[in-house]
């Protein structure tokens, strides 16, 4: 049965002042003790591993790394195996290729469980994290368990982006597109740039092939709209829906400890829709 709109109002309202707070000095996403270099599919992708238990997979958003992650590897690494990967041309990934596509870092996610021997994850993903999520679910539905994805959209057009960050996104693609640039990290981030700009492009049918638990995340502030966000939960079989009051983009940073207990719950059954 379809699981009812979960628009909570939140136990407590907290906020991560900055990214770079840590409760503990552990440097995520530069931990020599914890991280390898992986080769997957044509690129060397760097891995970080924590914990034991079940696998979790956490995938950042464009242009970041591990590092976002910090706060909720951290929880969750107490009672999980939590899998944090720099998605390639991102973080310490290495990638030299001209392109780059959802499409690709999803298979690149699913080659590196693969690699690690992964055959069930968990998948928490956000921002274009939360898209690779998506289609993780999608493209190897056989490798996940659950999923989380919070701030994704499913199209690069006004439809799924507020007006203003369309129309922002439409002024720098118009300095960019005619601009050369010369050096590999200029290059990069035009690449970067220019893979939210024309995508994604993922047909509302193919959330249809998601049949494992969903847990789909917005923020009621967030650049993705929230009619946006409740069209990618209706056409989930099984997915719950958790628009986060006051809350911008970044919800798993502005509400990082709402967003690690929620989402336990929901990964440990414990989730209920009040």
């Amino acid at each position: 049965m379809k699981k009812a709109l979960l628009i909570g109002c939140l136990l407590q309202s907290f906020y991560t002042a900055s990214l770079c707070q840590n409760k503990k000095d552990i440097n995520y996403g530069n931990n020599p003790k914890a991280g390898r270099y992986y080769s997957i599919r044509g690129i060397k992708m760097y891995c970080e591993i924590y914990g034991k238990g079940k696998p979790v997979l956490m995938i950042h958003g464009n242009g970041g790394s591990i590092r976002t992650f910090e706060n909720s590897i951290e929880y969750f690494s107490k009672k999980y195996k939590v899998i944090a990967a720099d998605s390639r041309a991102q973080g310490k990934s290495r990638d030299k290729g001209d392109s780059i596509s959802f499409e690709m870092m999803a298979d690149d996610e699913a080659a590196l469980l693969d690699t690690l021997k992964i055959k069930k994850v968990y998948v928490i993903g956000w921002s274009d994290g939360g898209i690779n999520a998506l289609l993780l679910a999608i493209r190897h539905p056989a490798l996940v368990n659950k999923l989380v994805s919070s701030g994704a959209n499913l199209r690069p057009d006004s439809t799924a982006l507020t007006i203003s960050e369309w129309k922002k996104d439409n002024t720098i693609y118009e300095i960019l597109k005619t601009k050369v640039v010369t050096t590999f990290a200029d290059r990069n981030k035009k690449k970067l740039f220019m893979l939210d700009y024309f995508q994604p492009n993922i047909p509302n049918a193919d959330l249809h092939k998601i049949k494992c638990p969903a847990l789909i995340i917005g923020g009621d502030r967030d650049i993705i709209t929230i009619e946006h966000t409740a069209m990618i939960y209706e056409n989930i079989p099984r997915a719950y829906l958790w628009i986060v009051p006051d809350s911008g983009h970044r919800t798993i940073i502005e509400h990082n400890e709402e967003f690690n207990k929620k989402v336990d719950d929901f990964l440990s059954n414990n989730f209920h829709n009040k």
